[in-house]
Order: C-alpha cells, then sequence, then structure tokens
C-alpha cells in the first residue's frame, strides 16, 4: 500500500470518526477520537471470533506504519507550532523562569523517580529489569504532551497564569524530555561502553541550546521576510516553509526541531510580529491555516493512537502493571514540580493548588508512545510499550475529561 492509500484511509477514519463524536458523544476531539477508534478495534476483535479478515486487514495496515517516525519525524513540528503560535507570549515571558524550570529540572527529577519507584515495583511482580530499562520508561513517560494538553486546556476555563504555566511547560518539556531519552538510550544500548559526562553535556547542549538558536533564526527571517510583503497566500505558505525546511534542517544538524518549531512558533505569533508583520487580513488567514493543520493532524494522530491497540501484547502481568503505575507516576510528578513550585510562588503570585492542578493537567499522549515503539526487545519493548499504552489512555480519557471540572473548582475565586 502506498502512502496515499495510507493517509487517505486515515483522514477518512478520523473524519468519520470526528462526525460521530461531534454528533453524538460531543467529548473534546482528542478524547472522542481515540475512544471511538479503542471501541472500534475492540468491535473487530470481537467480530473476528466469527471472521478474522477484517481484523487481519487492519494489523495489516498498522504494520504499513511507522508510529515513531510519523509522528516524532513529521507531525510533532507542525502541532508544536501551531501550539507556539496562538500562546500568549507575553503571559511565557513574565513566567519564563518557572517554565524553564518545570521543563528541565521537572523532567529531570520525574525520570529518576519514576525509574527507581518502577524497578522496585517492577521487581515485586517478579519482572526483573534492569534499572537503566527502569530508568529509559522513566524518561519516556515524564514529559507531559503538549498535543493532549493544548488540545483539552483550550476549554478547561483556567486562569491566564496557570494556564500558560501548563502549556509552556508542555511545549518545552517535550524537547527536552526527548533529549534525555536519547542520552539514556544511548548509555542502555551499550552498556559496556564509556559514556563521559562531557559526552552528555555536548548532547544536551547541541540538541537543547542549538534547537531553540535555529528556532530564533528561522523566526526572525520569517518575521523580516512577512514584514517585507503584503500577500496574505505568500506569508502564509512562508509560516509552511519556516516549519517544513526548519524540520529539516534540525534534522540535518542533530538539533531538536520540536524546540526549533515552538520558539519560531512563538516569535512569529507574538503581538509585535503580528502588529508590525501582518495585516488583519494575514493574520487571519495565518491563524485560520493553522488552526486547521492543528485539528487535522490531531484527529489522525489519535485514531493512529487507538489502534495502536493491536500491536501491543496484552499479557496480564503487564496490563496490571500499567494500572500500578498510573498514581505512580502522577505522585513522582507531584514532587518533581514541589521544589520549582516552592520557589517561584511567593515571586510570581502562583495560583493556590498549582502544583495539584499542574500534575492532573499533565497529560501523557503520542510522545510517550512513539519514544516507547523505539526500545528495543532488549529493553523489555513489549512490557514498557504496554505499560504506557496504558498510562497514555487513562491519561488522555481520566484526566482530560475531569482536568476541566477540576481547575474550576480550584481556582473559583481566581481570575
Amino acid at each position: 500500500m502506498d502512502y496515499y492509500s495510507i493517509a487517505t484511509i486515515l483522514i477518512v477514519l478520523s473524519a468519520v470518526f470526528g462526525y460521530i463524536n461531534e454528533k453524538f458523544l460531543k467529548l473534546p476531539i482528542t478524547i472522542g477520537l481515540m475512544v471511538i477508534t479503542i471501541v472500534f478495534t475492540v468491535v473487530l476483535v470481537g467480530i473476528a471470533q466469527f471472521d478474522d479478515t477484517l481484523l487481519i486487514q487492519e494489523k495489516e495496515f498498522i504494520a504499513l506504519i511507522d508510529f515513531e517516525t510519523v509522528l516524532l519525524d513529521i507531525m510533532l513540528s507542525f502541532l508544536l507550532f501551531a501550539g507556539a503560535l496562538h500562546t500568549n507570549f507575553n503571559q511565557l515571558k513574565v513566567q519564563r523562569w518557572p517554565i524553564m524550570a518545570f521543563a528541565t529540572l521537572g523532567v529531570l527529577v520525574s525520570t529518576f523517580l519514576v525509574g527507581i519507584v518502577m524497578f522496585y515495583v517492577l521487581k515485586t511482580m517478579d519482572l526483573n529489569i534492569d534499572f537503566i530499562y527502569c530508568l529509559l520508561f522513566g524518561a519516556l513517560i515524564s514529559p507531559t504532551d503538549p498535543i493532549a494538553v493544548l488540545g483539552i486546556l483550550k476549554k478547561a476555563g483556567a486562569p491566564k497564569k496557570l494556564e500558560t504555566k501548563i502549556v509552556g511547560e508542555s511545549l518545552f518539556n517535550d524537547g527536552v524530555g526527548v533529549v534525555v531519552f536519547l542520552t539514556i538510550f544511548a548509555i542502555a544500548a551499550k552498556p559496556d561502553a564509556a559514556i563521559e559526562l562531557a559526552d552528555i553535556a555536548t548532547l544536551f547542549g547541541q540538541e537543547v541550546i542549538g534547537g531553540i538558536a535555529l528556532g530564533l533564526l528561522l523566526g526572525w527571517i520569517t518575521y523580516r521576510l512577512m514584514r517585507s510583503i503584503d500577500s496574505y497566500e505568500i506569508e502564509v505558505i512562508l509560516t509552511l516553509a519556516t516549519v517544513m525546511g526548519g524540520t529539516m534542517l534540525a534534522h540535518q544538524f542533530h538539533l531538536s526541531a520540536p524546540l526549533a518549531m515552538v520558539t519560531a512558533g512563538l516569535i512569529v505569533g507574538n503581538d509585535t510580529v503580528r502588529n508590525s508583520a501582518m495585516s488583519e487580513t494575514t493574520e487571519l488567514y495565518v491563524d485560520k491555516f493553522w488552526e486547521l493543520v492543528d485539528v487535522l493532524l490531531n484527529t489522525i494522530l489519535f485514531v493512529m493512537i487507538g489502534m495502536e491497540m493491536l500491536v501491543l501484547t496484552l499479557e496480564g502481568k503487564f496490563i496490571y502493571a500499567g494500572l500500578v503505575a498510573i498514581p505512580l507516576i502522577l505522585l513522582c510528578r507531584y514532587v518533581s514540580l514541589w521544589l520549582p513550585i516552592k520557589f517561584f510562588e511567593k515571586r510570581l503570585d502562583f495560583v493556590p493548588k498549582t502544583n495539584l492542578i499542574m500534575t492532573w493537567g499533565g497529560l501523557r499522549g503520542g510522545i510517550s508512545i512513539a519514544l516507547a515503539l523505539s526500545l528495543t526487545d532488549v529493553m523489555h519493548r513489549e512490557l514498557f510499550l504496554v505499560i504506557t499504552y496504558v498510562v497514555v489512555v487513562v491519561s488522555i480519557v481520566g484526566q482530560g475529561l475531569t482536568v476541566g471540572p477540576i481547575i474550576k473548582r480550584l481556582t473559583r475565586k481566581v481570575v
């Protein structure tokens, strides 16, 4: 099956499931599509007890999709640029230090806490997994997913300063999280090789600092080009070229494409650039174009997440480990956020219960699944993939449906 046919099937399924959700369920689009796709898959499994033709075809179709490459190397850049484009830059600037602390220190602390806890939990279940692989799981599950967070928080009604912290953290911590994951992955893949601290620092600096620097350069160039003309068609195409060309450059020079796209999106979307480089018509078309890209890719992504259930090794022990991991991962996130929040709360007047809300609002999504799919069999890929899938589904459905009411209840008196 060629790429066009695969894309066609995904878009048709997304359109049909999206219609069903909008017409009948009326859930947030990310939650609704994933739930419908999972139900659809379960129905196919049930039908397969009598005729497995459709099930075999779906499994063959899923096998054709390289989820990790499609999400991390293609879709993620578009989604992050779209998210950053509509993020309040001024609020983000005010909250920049706690956001950077959450995205760096928070991810590192959570990675080690989850790794340590899961090492001992799995041991009690007679699953003797080396600590380095548990640490690898901690790295892939610790970053919150900006795609899931942005899609659900839009309707949660959080106070702006709280929403900025959650959205800002999710935009940046996935880039940092991927770098942490790749570093631990390199160590785990060659356990006997000597890994120098300088090598780790170089990798981190190249990916993170280099990615942000590339994003600054791309954002500035895009701004200057848009300022020099007044043509909404060309200006929309310029933003598209920024994402596609910038992602290719980032991969070529081994820089963090997610961080580059977040940075570029923040620059192009900030009020100064909008007022000086975009006419009202251009601003309208740029916003509407990227809103449509965001919705389209989100629908495809969450349909793919639902379909990935068929590639899992659904052993009872693996599922139980995933269910046990859910509260432990939430607890580790709460602890990892505690120090930065305590340090900054008096200086920036944090919303009450910020730690609790950020813990519950830090959703896991497709990025964690994509990273889990990149594990090798030696790294206990099947076990950690099932655990990750269970955590992601419960996170998106359980936390996603309740985060709005929780935010409203805990911030009732906060503007």
